[in-house]
């Protein structure tokens, strides 16, 4: 068991939008979860368990990556780390992310050293169709020990990237005309085999599919510009499937509509550069105006088209643009989430779910903060080791 003792707790719950739900108190975990949260929460001294007095430190809910390629494209590696894409066929939805995820990428603990506990972590977007995304913790060593959902999302791609990568070689899509249509003519015979389902030999290709036309998990588009954001929602809506806007670049030019349509965007990397046509309206100011118009929001770093240590700071660049203090912190806990569809283990601190919350001596989101620890699953993964100098004992372990 690991009791935290005299924590300043920020519950980060779905049902509350307000700070007033932050108390202090303890927070028990036991077998890698959350047995208790209460203000007055004590146990006997002879109870075997790690008691942790924070002091009046602040604890949150392990942070979430909601959209990036950890351990894909691993960092230092050049081609031979980078298993991103697969572009040799701009249709791939049997690609699975956990069959590429590399947990030694030295990402993996620069995401727990900044208090991340899980990331959604999947191809790029090279191809129309990606493949399959999947949400995985950030500590360990095997990435079946970290999976805590597969498949989570189908990647497909609208814009720049997929219609020229392809143009190169001379086949199709080489239009956003052509994007679209592809993508049309694979869930039409997506629909087409799941109808037939059963009577028919199962197909590896179009079984991937199933998940997404049964609802269980959404397409994750890659979308920027304000046109491309449209053409997502127009092909959602005619198969009838859940659809997150990943990065959502011009988001802010339609906010009022795209609140009206109700898809949720997962917006950035707006801490990387302006380096495509695409990308020129992308600013930190996207997050609260769609925020503000009723849009459900996360931020992501993309990692690594900024780091994933950076996803704090994102978030507090995009307060300082406009998004409410507590939107910025919920868009990196419980609505990042809610909108992976793990929000019932994580993105809040509450009794029944998954032990994974980090210490800080602040505001996480302002550049000067530290993570003191970052425990997943219940157990301590990370320990500031100047913890001692920087608060000057202001945290005790027993």
């Amino acid at each position: 068991m690991l009791l935290l003792e005299n924590a300043i707790i920020h519950p980060m719950r779905a049902s509350s939008n307000t700070n007033e739900d932050t108390f202090t108190g303890s927070i028990l975990a036991k077998d890698g979860k959350i047995m208790e949260v209460s203000s007055q929460l004590t146990l006997p001294d002879s109870a075997d368990c790690e008691r942790i007095d924070v002091n009046h430190q602040h604890v949150y809910p392990g942070f979430i990556e909601a959209h990036c390629h950890m351990g894909i494209t691993e960092e230092k590696k050049g081609k031979e780390g980078d298993d991103c894409n697969e572009m040799v066929h701009p249709i791939t939805p049997m690609l699975r992310a956990i069959d590429a995820i590399n947990t030694m990428d030295a990402a993996f603990h620069d995401a727990v050293r900044a208090g991340i506990t899980a990331a959604m972590i999947g191809p790029g977007s090279a191809n129309v169709v990606g493949g399959q995304f999947a949400v995985v913790k950030t500590s360990g060593r095997r990435v079946d020990d970290l999976i805590v959902k597969t498949p989570a999302a189908m990647k497909v791609a609208f814009g720049e990237n997929p219609k020229t990568n392809y143009d190169n070689i001379g086949i199709s899509p080489v239009t956003r005309m052509g994007v679209a249509g592809l993508l049309r003519q694979e869930l039409t015979k997506a629909c087409q085999y799941y109808k037939k389902r059963g009577q028919v030999e199962p197909d590896f290709h179009y079984e991937a599919w199933v998940p997404v036309l049964e609802k269980k998990i959404p397409l994750k588009a890659h979308v920027h510009r304000v046109d491309d954001i449209f053409t997502a929602i127009r092909i959602a809506k005619e198969f009838d499937l859940c659809m997150t806007l990943d990065h959502c670049s011009e988001g802010h030019l339609i906010a009022e509509e795209l609140a009206a349509e109700g898809f949720p965007a997962i917006v950035g990397p707006d801490l990387a550069s302006r380096n495509k046509i695409e990308v020129q309206n992308m600013a930190f100011k996207t997050a609260g105006v769609l925020a503000k118009a009723g849009v459900l929001v996360a931020i992501t770093t993309d990692h690594p088209v900024s780091l994933i240590q950076s996803l704090p700071l994102c978030a507090g660049l995009s307060v300082k643009a406009g998004l409410p203090m507590q939107e910025g912190l919920r868009a990196i806990t419980i609505n990042a989430a809610r909108i992976c569809g793990v929000a019932d283990r994580m993105g809040s601190i509450e009794a029944g779910k998954d032990a994974d919350f980090a210490i800080f001596d602040g505001n996480p989101m302002e550049v000067f903060t530290n993570t003191l620890l970052t425990v997943i699953d219940g157990k301590i993964v990370y320990r500031n080791e100047n913890t001692k100098t920087l608060l000057a004992n202001k945290m005790r372990v027993q």
